[in-house]
């Protein structure tokens, strides 16, 4: 019995460092922290933030948390420890909405479709059909197609209108829908209206999916959080008392702060990255 889940553990471990250490697919160039953070807030659909911003503002919250813990429990490593966690606390925010954000475009990209089609039914153009998703598109896609309808009234060229519809929208069912209209625009034929209802029938499906098993392993993420939070939440209330948070200032007391902020980073990490589904890419960027 002990073989076998000494057995278990290795096979799990080796698969864990197989994954992590594996190449990337070819074709996806290494980009700098600024296109990966601009990506990122575009992703979250925050367009007056600049990634020298954020990161100005994690600094600002860093100084402030730890000034505040500095002032209260006058422990310099605690506060450096509190401040760490303040500085992350912007980037985890554009994170979390991102996500949100993701999730919300998944559900109403059906909707979105479907629109088109009965547009192209009607007897509308693609170029007319996306226009009018501006004002009769579902809300949180109306912004972008109503600056797409702009900018093909200005320009004319639908390709370089859709190649900057794709990048304000940022999103990888974005791409999927954009790229199907410039293929069914450049091709042609009259099986677009059969093309936009196979397509929102997959997205709804594949939407409807992710919803699941996203309501099912959100406890796994909730418990991650929860289970990483709240060694420092005791540690908070402790810096009230004097005589108990000054046991940090010794070699001691850094070094069991030091390893117990390097566990509680691994074990979040690690149980969310086995409890996450499989994140869609941008791969037809």
């Amino acid at each position: 019995m002990g073989a076998a889940l000494g057995l278990a553990c290795g096979l799990g471990l080796l698969l864990i460092w197989r994954a992590e250490t594996s190449p990337r697919p070819a074709g996806r160039s290494k980009r700098s922290a600024g296109s990966r953070t601009q990506e990122l807030l575009r992703g979250a659909g925050i367009s007056g933030v600049t990634p020298l911003g954020l990161l100005s503002l994690s600094l600002l919250a860093g100084l402030a948390a730890g000034s505040a813990v500095l002032l209260v429990s006058r422990t310099p490593p605690v506060a450096v420890a509190f401040a760490l966690i303040a500085a992350y606390l912007p980037v985890a925010m554009v994170r979390g909405r991102a996500r949100r954000r993701r999730r919300e475009l998944a559900e109403v990209w059906p909707e979105a479709v479907d629109n088109l089609a009965s547009a192209v039914r009607a007897g509308l153009s693609l170029p007319e059909a996306l226009t009018q998703l501006g004002e009769r598109g579902p809300e949180p896609l109306r912004p972008s197609f109503s600056r797409f309808g702009g900018d093909y009234l200005a320009t004319g060229r639908f390709s370089a209108c859709l190649d900057r519809l794709k990048e304000d929208l940022s999103d990888p069912v974005g791409d999927r829908v954009v790229e199907a209209l410039r293929i069914a625009r450049e091709v042609g034929g009259g099986d677009l209206g059969r093309m936009l209802r196979a397509l929102s029938r997959f997205l709804r499906d594949d939407a409807r999916t992710r919803s699941e098993l996203e309501s099912r392993q959100a406890w796994v993420v909730n418990g991650a959080r929860l289970a990483a939070g709240a060694p420092w939440a005791v540690l908070l209330t402790l810096s009230m008392q004097p005589e108990a948070i000054g046991r940090y200032r010794s070699p001691a007391g850094v070094m069991v702060l030091t390893i117990g902020a390097a566990a509680c980073l691994l074990a979040y990490r690690l149980m969310v990255r086995l409890g996450r589904l499989p994140a869609e890419r941008r791969v037809l960027t």
